[in-house]
């Protein structure tokens, strides 16, 4: 169980720096940690399904009392929060542009928050924080700032690593030392969560370094429906040394495979700085094209413009629970903004949805919610993908 605090959903700032008799920062935040103090606290969710949440922000700090400490580490995991919310919906390229704000401004974005994981000494408060934000309001201030911006989370990403080192293919190997970087990377959550398989009998049995390098299309989906995963992303590398200039080179060649669309090669190379050694080129590297990754996704579905658009279609059912099911699926499409219902019979729904973005980035954010969009023109069927798991609540 986690205690959470809501924020008012009309917030000034000015509220909160009126004298005496009213409600100050400070005090407000005193008041929570008793709250957090009273309450236990629960465990935080693997991938992003809120991509206006931001889940499992550490904090650590050491003060004179454990109420200053946990006052400041409030205010600290807030500030990384807001960085985390932004840099997530943001291309890397646009990082250095986004907004500085003061702990008074991020405030107003936050919706509420909650504690995970308090522990507390008379001087020292260690805990991981949870925020949601408020959608509207981030969506306008980074169009105030021109940053564009994607909002759409992906399915996860399987990400298969093979090295070629001295003439051989290594991926289930052990050691791998690729495999090890990808391993070792950051666990913030994207909207493009990237996850490795188990490395166990079964993958072995399942599909080959050779297979993997080839492309084995059968072998890949095989892969990632084991893992649910909406698509693999092979990650073939090739180091060397260069005894003339002392440095090691990492080629990588990243290559997307997708059911609905064909498969996306991008080719990179990383040369180590001077006195670096071969598996840091390989973390770094591994962080890079985790990069490369999430903004491949984040160009194909930027929103450009807060402009609402509709397109009415129809929803084959079969009963009640049907329309619920697909409701609830619907609800959680990050780009839909309203589900208005037309008509609904035994055997047929009749809805228009209002989204953001276009009609091919709406397709592709249904997909992630298992979700098929067909048609054209003022003819369109929405239905479930085969095999979509039931949403969950």
């Amino acid at each position: 169980m986690e205690a959470k605090i809501l924020y008012p959903d009309r917030f000034s700032m000015t509220e909160w720096r009126r004298p005496a008799g009213r409600l100050v920062l400070g005090a407000f935040l005193a008041w929570a940690f008793v709250l957090f103090a009273l309450i236990p606290a629960g465990p935080g969710h693997a991938q992003v399904e809120n991509p206006y949440e931001v889940r499992g922000v550490p904090v650590d700090v050491t003060a004179v009392t454990a109420a200053e400490a946990r006052q400041q580490a409030l205010l600290d995991g807030q500030r990384q929060a807001m960085r985390i919310l932004m840099e997530r919906m943001t291309l890397r390229n646009d990082h250095a542009r986004l907004p500085v704000l003061n702990d008074e401004e991020i405030t107003e974005y936050i919706q509420d928050f909650s504690v995970a994981e308090e522990k507390t000494s008379s001087v020292r408060y260690l805990a991981r924080l949870n925020y949601r934000f408020r959608p509207g309001e981030v969506r306008d201030l980074l169009r105030a700032f021109n940053i564009p911006f994607a909002e759409t989370p992906s399915k996860p990403v399987l990400v298969l690593p093979v090295l070629q080192q001295a003439g051989a293919l290594l991926l289930w190997d052990d050691p791998n030392p690729w495999r090890s970087a990808w391993q070792r990377r950051s666990s913030l959550l994207s909207l493009v969560p990237t996850i490795l398989p188990l490395g166990d009998l079964a993958d072995v049995a399942a599909i080959g370094a050779e297979q993997v390098v080839q492309g084995d299309r059968q072998r890949l989906q095989a892969m990632a429906d084991k893992y649910e995963a909406g698509s693999v992303a092979v990650a073939f590398a090739s180091i060397r040394h260069d005894p003339a200039k002392s440095l090691w080179e990492l080629d990588v060649t990243l290559t997307r495979y997708n059911v609905t669309i064909a498969p996306q090669t991008t080719v990179v190379t990383y040369v180590s700085d001077f006195g670096e050694t071969a598996g840091s080129l390989l973390s770094r590297a591994a962080a890079a094209v985790t990069y490369l990754i999430e903004d491949n996704w984040k160009r194909d579905n930027l929103l450009q413009s807060g402009r609402q658009e509709a397109i009415a279609t129809d929803v084959p059912i079969q009963s009640l629970g049907d329309w619920l099911e697909m409701r609830k699926r619907l609800q959680r499409v990050a780009v839909i903004r309203e589900i208005e219902m037309v008509m609904l019979s035994r055997g047929q729904a009749q809805i228009i949805l209002h989204f953001i973005g276009d009609v091919g980035q709406l397709i592709i954010a249904l997909e992630q919610a298992d979700l098929a969009l067909r048609g054209e023109g003022d003819a369109w069927t929405l239905e479930r993908l085969p095999g979509g798991k039931k949403t969950a609540g």
